[in-house]
């Protein structure tokens, strides 16, 4: 325990330095155009993988690689870590996240989020706020970005009970293209609002994709039971691996 509290430690100044550190490097392409800013974020979630397996000894798996599309499609997942930004980043191609309006005040981070064009929401808007968000979403898929939504909104613990906001139930229904679920067990590992880092490996599995054109009710079951079915199996796993 005290090694493990130890690496976390040091993974934690090391990630906050690199996210630093990246902000200001690439701080050229953020003043030519959201198209060369974008290109700072794969280099930032090689370096936070990186040091996540070095120093904290966490690595990953990817399942259902098939699945993972250039057309247009938005990727519905679990989101247990901060890890879950990283990988997405190194996976996907200029990737559009859903994310609270809030974010976008992050010194320096922040304001990268807006350079790139990322979908950002008030959730304090009401109906308002999910025509601004659909709008936001079609101009992103308009420009060939795939774009990733976490349906709970924020990260949840392993276990906890799932809460699908409306969202991505408008998303669906206006965007009609197809959306593919995402399970994960970060959380596992990398858990939220945790100091420690735990060793082991990550896994991330793409699921079939749901093809558009079922009622908001169907969609809503099939998706939720498609995610939390096989993020529980991928939880139970690392269990199994940890006895």
């Amino acid at each position: 325990m005290i090694i493990t509290t130890l690496r976390s430690f040091i993974f934690n100044i090391a990630f906050f330095m690199w996210s630093m550190l990246s902000s200001l490097i690439f701080a050229p392409l953020f003043f030519i155009s959201t198209k060369a800013a974008l290109k700072s974020g794969w280099p930032w979630a090689y370096g936070v993988l990186l040091l996540a397996r070095v120093l904290c000894g966490i690595r990953y798996e990817i399942r259902g690689r098939e699945y993972i599309t250039d057309g247009p499609v938005f990727y519905a997942s679990k989101h247990q870590s901060a890890w879950d930004t990283a990988i997405f980043w190194k996976l996907l191609k200029e990737p559009a996240f859903i994310l609270k309006r809030e974010l976008l005040r992050i010194p320096l981070w922040g304001w990268y989020l807006w350079r790139m064009q990322m979908i950002a929401i008030d959730r304090s808007a009401g109906g308002a706020g999910l025509k601004d968000m659909i709008r936001q979403s079609k101009i992103a898929l308009s420009n060939g970005r795939p774009i990733i939504i976490f349906p709970e909104g924020t990260r949840t613990k392993p276990g906890a009970p799932p809460n699908y906001h409306p969202g991505i139930l408008a998303l669906y229904n206006q965007l009609k293209i197809p959306v593919i679920p995402v399970a994960l067990n970060s959380g596992m590992y990398w858990s939220k609002n945790a100091f420690n880092k735990h060793p082991g490996t990550i896994i991330i599995e793409f699921l079939p994709p749901i093809a558009p054109g079922l009622s908001k009710e169907d969609f809503r079951a099939r998706l939720q039971s498609a995610i939390e079915n096989a993020s529980q199996k991928l939880q139970d796993e690392a269990n199994n691996s940890n006895p």
